[in-house]
C-alpha cells in the first residue's frame, strides 16, 4: 500500500495495513502452530563475568540505539506484538531512555547520564550475564548477553572463530533484515519481499545507482583484496567466516523452526510442515549490502544537470552575466558565514569555482529528459501509486540534496572539568524496526571493539570504541560525483570513447510478485534497464549545441563498494590504532564521504574521507562536462573506475583543535560540498552556538555536552535563527491588523521561551506554544513564495526548489527526510531569508545575495507581504497544517512531529516525542590510555 505522506527510501519499505487485519483474523490458528516450535534458541543462563582489563575508559563510556538490540521475531511473537501489543526481549528496551531524554536533560547530571544511556564498558558484570552460546558447537568462540539489552558480546581465541561469532549473533539480532537489504542491493526486493509500490521505489532508487551484476560484485571483492595486501588477505578471511556464521544461524533456526517469521508471512516458508527454505548468504551479498549503505550516507555529489537547468533558468530570468552572478549567490557554494567544523581558519581548496570554466556540456534549453528505468509494467506495477513511486524513486536517487548523517560534540581536555576530552556522538540513520544498525562488542585476537555496525556487515564495529578511544562519523557529502555528456553516435545506444563509437553495455533485471500474507499488492511484474558506459549509467537524454548526448553520472565509488573494509578493519584493531594520527591513517582507507571524529584519554583529532577524484584543470564540478580525455579525472581508468585522488593532506583534517562540531555543515573554508545549503544559518549553528558557549566558560562535563546536544536536537532552527529578525521587521511599525498581531504576540513569546519544540510536560502530546509552532510552519512555505518568488520569477524559483527543498520542519513530508523521521532542518531557504532579512533592516551580510528580493528591497513592502503571509498563515487550521497521515489523526501536532520506527518486520513500536539527534549515540570520557 503507497504510504499517505512522501518518505525518505527507507521510511517507504514497510509492512502494508493489511497484515495486521489478517493477523487478527488468523491469530488463533497460526498461533498454535507457532507455539509448536520454540520461540527462540535455546541459551543457557550464566553468572560468569567477561573480563574488562583492556577497557581503559573507567565506567565513562555510554552508548544508546534504540528500539532495542533484538530485530528477529517469531511467528509467534509477530503474531503477539500485531494483536496484543507484546514485545519479544530486548526488542524495545533502549526505546524508553532514547525517548526520555528530551524531558529529562535539563536536570542532568554526570551520575544520571545511564538512566538516558546505556554502560558501554567492556565485558559484562558479574550477575547481569543473560545467556552464553557456543555458537554451532565451537570451543574457539562465546556468545554472551546481559540482561539490561541483550547485547551479544562476542570473545574468541581465534580470529576466524571471532568472526564466525560475529555473523551468527548478527543472523540472531537481524537476519530478515539483512536478508531484505542483500535483495535491495541487487535490486531484487519486490521478487523477496512483496510488490508494495513502497518496494518498488526503493529497488529502483539503489540499482539505479548501482546496476551490478554478481560478476561485478564479485570483481569487487577481488580487487579490494588483492589491492590492500596481508589485510586484504585477512579481510576476505574475516569475512568468509563471518558468513559461515550466518549460514550457521540460518540452518539452526531453520531445523529448530525459530527463524523469523516474516519467512512465513512472505511465503518463504511453511508454518505447519517448515517448507521452503532461507538461502544461505555468500560474499557477494555483502557488497549488496555495502552499496546500499554507501549510497544512502556516504557518497556525496551528482546534482549537475539539476545546477545546470537552475542556472539556465537564471541566464534566462536575468541574462548571462548578472544570472550567474544570482546563480553563484545561492548556491553559497564557499559562504563566509557558514558554520565550519575547522574553525581556525584553516583552507583545504577542493571543487572551487574555476576562472575559466573548461569542457562545460549545458544543454540546450527544454531538450533534457530523464532516461526511463523501468519497461514493461504488468498487473500493480502499471498502477498510478507504483508509476508515482518510480518517480519519488528517481527524483531522489539523482539529487544532490544527500540525507545526512550526524552529529558530533567534541571538546579537548583543555576545556573539561576533567582535563580529558569529551565526545558526544554518534550517526542519525533513521528510526526503523528493526533499527539498521545493531550494536556489538567483539573480542579477538587482532579486535578489541565495542558499538554500532549496519546488520549484514558487521563482522567489524563501524562506530563506537576501542580500548582506549572512540570515534564516530557524520555524513560529510564533498563531490565525489561527476556528470558526463557523452556525445551519440550511430543511434542512442552507442557513444563515442576517444573517437571511437562504442556500444553501451545494458544492464537488466526482471522482478515479479505475487500476494502474500504480509504484501498484499496484486501480482505484477517489470524490467529494469540502465545503459552503462565506461563514463557510468546513463541518467538523462539531451542535446548540447544540437547535438545528442547522453549525460552519465560517474562516482569514484563506483566499483568500490569494497574497499573501506580495510579503513574499518584498522579501526578496531588495537594494535594499528593508539593514537590520533594512527586514526587518522585508519579512516583515509574508508572511500565514503564521511567526517571521522576521535577522542582517547588526551587527545581529540577530526579526519574528512572519500576519493576525492583529481579533476582536468578548469573543469566546475558544479555542471555536466564533455565526454573526452581532456577533462577526465587526472590518471582515470575505466576499467577499474581508478583516478589519481587528491592526497590525505589535501583532505581537511586537525588534531586538538579547541572543540569540533558537525552536523552535515562545512567542513572547512574553501571545501565546497556538493549538497546546496551551506550558508549563514545551517543545522549547524545550533550545535556551534551552544558548545562554543561551553568552552568559553571552561569547566565541561559529560552531562554539559550532552545537555547541549539535547538542547539543540529540540530547536527549531528557523525559529532559533531567522524568526527574530523577521519580527524585527514585522514590528518596525505598530502591527493594526488584529490577526497578524496575535500571530506576533504568539511568536515572540515563543522566541523568549527558547524557540523550542517541547512538550507542556513529559508525555502530555501537547506542545508549549502549539499556536507559535502551527503559526511558523504554516508561514514558512508561505514568506519564502512571497519573498523569493516575485524577484526570482516562477521558473527560476521552481529550478532553485529543486536544488535546494524550501523547508525541512519535522513534520514536513516534502523534504528529503519525510514525516517522523527526527531528522530535521538539513536542508531548507533559511540562509537565503536571513540574509535577505538583514540585507533589508541594513545589518551587515558577507556573502549576500546578488540582489535583495524581499519587497524589492523597500522595507516598507517587505513588511506588507511579511504581514500579509502571516496572517494568512494563521488562518490555517492545525488540521490543515497537519493534515494526518497513516500514523495520526489531522491536526495532532505531537503526533506529526512525533517519531517512528518505521517497520522493515513484523514488530511495531510505539511513537516517540520529536529529537533531532542521533540515532545511535556515544558519550564518552577516557580516564587513562595504553
Amino acid at each position: 500500500m503507497p504510504p499517505s505522506t512522501p518518505r525518505t527510501t527507507l521510511d517507504r519499505l514497510r509492512t502494508p495495513r493489511r497484515f495486521p487485519k489478517f493477523l487478527k483474523a488468523a491469530s488463533l490458528c497460526v498461533l498454535i502452530a507457532g507455539l509448536l516450535s520454540p520461540l527462540s534458541q535455546a541459551a543457557a543462563a550464566d553468572t560468569s563475568t567477561t573480563a574488562a582489563a583492556n577497557d581503559y575508559c573507567g565506567g565513562q563510556c555510554s552508548d544508546i540505539l534504540p528500539p532495542g538490540e533484538n530485530g528477529n521475531a517469531t511467528l509467534a511473537q509477530i503474531l503477539l506484538n500485531q494483536v496484543f501489543g507484546t514485545q519479544p526481549g530486548h526488542a524495545e528496551d533502549q526505546l524508553g531512555l532514547y525517548g526520555n531524554l528530551a524531558s529529562g536533560y535539563p536536570t542532568l547530571t554526570d551520575a544520571k547520564i545511564n538512566d538516558f544511556f546505556d554502560d558501554a564498558s567492556f565485558g559484562v558484570a558479574s550477575g547481569q550475564v543473560e545467556s552464553t552460546t557456543k555458537p554451532g558447537g565451537r570451543t574457539d568462540v562465546t556468545i554472551v548477553r546481559d540482561k539490561k539489552t541483550g547485547v551479544p558480546h562476542i570473545s574468541g581465541t581465534t580470529r576466524y572463530g571471532t568472526e564466525y561469532g560475529a555473523g551468527y549473533a548478527a543472523a540472531q539480532d537481524r537476519l530478515w533484515l539483512m536478508d531484505v537489504f542483500r535483495h535491495v542491493g541487487r535490486g531484487q526486493l519486490t521478487s523477496f519481499a512483496g510488490g508494495a509500490a513502497s518496494n518498488q521505489g526503493l529497488e529502483q532508487e539503489f540499482w539505479r545507482n548501482a546496476p551490478y551484476t554478481e560478476a561485478d560484485l564479485q570483481a569487487q571483492i577481488d580487487e579490494a583484496t588483492s589491492r590492500a595486501g596481508a589485510r586484504g588477505t585477512q579481510a576476505l578471511a574475516d569475512a568468509n567466516a563471518y558468513i559461515d556464521g550466518i549460514n550457521a544461524y540460518i540452518d539452526a533456526s531453520d531445523s529448530g523452526r525459530y527463524f523469523p517469521g516474516e519467512y512465513v508471512l512472505t511465503g518463504h516458508k511453511d508454518s505447519i510442515t517448515n517448507a521452503g527454505t532461507i538461502d544461505h548468504f555468500k560474499l557477494t551479498d555483502l557488497v549488496a549490502l555495502a552499496s546500499v549503505i554507501g549510497s544512502l550516507f556516504g557518497s556525496g555529489g551528482g546534482g549537475e544537470v539539476n545546477n545546470a537547468l537552475s542556472l539556465l533558468a537564471a541566464q534566462n530570468q536575468y541574462g548571462v552575466t548578472e544570472g550567474t552572478k544570482v546563480w553563484e549567490s545561492f548556491r553559497e557554494r564557499n559562504d563566509p558565514e557558514a558554520a565550519l567544523t575547522l574553525h581556525n581558519g584553516e583552507s583545504f581548496p577542493y571543487a572551487s569555482r574555476p576562472d575559466s570554466p573548461q569542457g562545460e556540456a549545458l544543454p540546450d534549453a527544454g531538450s533534457v529528459s530523464q532516461e526511463p528505468l523501468v519497461y514493461d509494467r504488468t498487473g500493480s506495477a502499471a498502477t498510478a501509486s507504483a508509476t508515482s513511486a518510480s518517480a519519488t524513486a528517481a527524483k531522489t536517487s539523482l539529487t544532490s540534496a544527500k540525507r545526512g548523517m550526524s552529529n558530533a560534540l567534541v571538546v579537548s581536555g583543555k576545556h573539561t572539568a576533567s582535563g580529558h576530552p569529551i565526545a558526544v556522538f554518534g550517526p542519525q540513520t533513521g528510526y526503523f524496526a528493526p533499527q539498521l544498525l545493531m550494536l556489538q562488542e567483539i573480542q579477538g585476537p587482532g579486535i578489541s571493539a565495542r558499538g554500532a555496525s549496519f546488520a549484514g556487515l558487521s563482522m567489524y564495529v563501524e562506530l563506537g570504541r576501542g580500548q582506549d578511544y572512540s570515534w564516530s562519523a557524520t555524513t560529510s557529502g564533498q563531490d565525489i560525483i561527476d556528470t558526463y555528456a557523452v556525445e551519440l553516435c550511430q543511434d542512442d545506444y552507442h557513444y563515442l570513447y576517444h573517437g571511437t563509437c562504442t556500444a553501451m553495455d545494458k544492464v537488466e533485471r526482471t522482478n515479479s510478485w505475487k500476494p502474500t500474507t504480509a504484501d498484499g499488492t496484486a501480482a505484477g511484474s517489470y524490467r529494469m534497464q540502465v545503459y552503462r558506459t565506461k563514463y557510468g549509467p546513463v541518467e538523462y537524454r539531451a542535446t548540447v549545441g544540437g547535438k545528442k548526448v547522453a549525460y552519465t553520472t560517474l562516482r569514484s565509488s563506483f566499483m568500490h563498494e569494497a574497499d573501506s573494509i580495510i579503513g574499518f578493519q584498522m579501526l578496531n584493531d588495537p594494535d594499528f590504532v593508539k593514537s590520533p594520527a594512527t586514526f587518522q591513517s585508519a579512516v583515509q582507507n574508508i572511500n565514503y564521504t564521511f567526517n571521522w571524529f576521535y577522542a582517547d584519554s588526551a587527545h581529540t583529532a577530526y579526519y574528512n574521507s572519500g576519493d576525492n577524484p583529481v579533476r582536468a584543470s578548469g573543469v566546475d564540478a558544479e555542471f555536466p562536462v564533455w565526454a573526452q580525455a581532456a577533462y577526465e579525472w587526472q590518471n582515470w581508468d575505466p576499467a577499474t573506475n581508478t583516478a589519481g585522488y587528491t592526497p590525505a593532506s589535501a583532505h581537511p583534517n586537525s588534531v586538538d583543535q579547541d572543540y569540533y562540531i558537525s552536523w552535515n555543515n562545512k567542513q572547512a573554508k574553501d571545501y565546497t560540498t556538493a549538497s546546496w545549503g551551506d550558508g549563514s544559518v545551517h543545522r549547524g549553528d545550533l550545535l556551534e552556538d551552544r558548545v562554543s558557549k561551553l568552552v568559553a566558560a571552561g569547566g565541561v562535563t559529560r552531562s554539559a555536552l550532552v545537555k547541549a546536544m539535547s538542547d539543540a536536537s529540540l530547536a527549531d532552527l528557523r525559529a532559533e535563527d531567522v524568526l527574530p529578525n523577521l519580527l524585527k521587521v514585522v514590528n518596525s511599525s505598530t502591527v493594526t491588523d488584529t490577526t497578524a498581531a496575535a500571530a506576533v504576540s504568539k511568536l515572540s513569546a515563543w522566541v523568549a521561551a527558547g524557540a523550542k519544540r517541547t512538550e507542556t510536560s513529559a508525555g502530555s502530546h501537547t506542545y508549549a506554544n502549539a499556536d507559535a509552532i502551527r503559526i511558523l510552519d504554516a508561514w514558512w512555505p508561505l514568506l519564502v513564495k512571497a519573498e523569493f518568488q516575485p524577484g526570482l520569477g516562477s521558473d527560476l524559483y521552481t529550478a532553485f526548489g529543486n536544488n535546494l527543498p524550501v523547508d525541512e520542519a519535522p513534520s514536513a513530508g516534502h523534504g528529503p527526510t519525510g514525516s517522523h523521521a527526527g531528522s530535521s532542518f538539513q536542508y531548507g531557504w533559511w540562509s537565503y531569508v536571513d540574509k535577505d532579512i538583514r540585507t533589508v533592516l541594513g545589518q551587515s551580510v558577507q556573502g549576500g545575495l546578488s540582489r535583495t528580493y524581499c519587497g524589492g528591497g523597500s522595507p516598507t513592502a517587505c513588511r506588507d507581504l511579511l504581514i500579509s503571509s502571516l496572517k494568512e498563515a494563521a488562518g490555517k487550521s492545525a488540521s490543515t497544517v497537519y493534515p494526518g497521515d497513516d500514523q495520526c489523526s489531522a491536526g495532532d501536532q505531537w503526533c506529526a512531529d512525533s517519531i517512528v520506527q518505521r517497520t522493515l518486520g513484523g514488530i511495531k513500536h510505539g511513537k516517540i516525542t520529536w529529537q533531532n539527534r542521533p540515532t545511535f549515540q556515544q558519550v564518552v570520557e577516557y580516564t587513562s590510555h595504553r
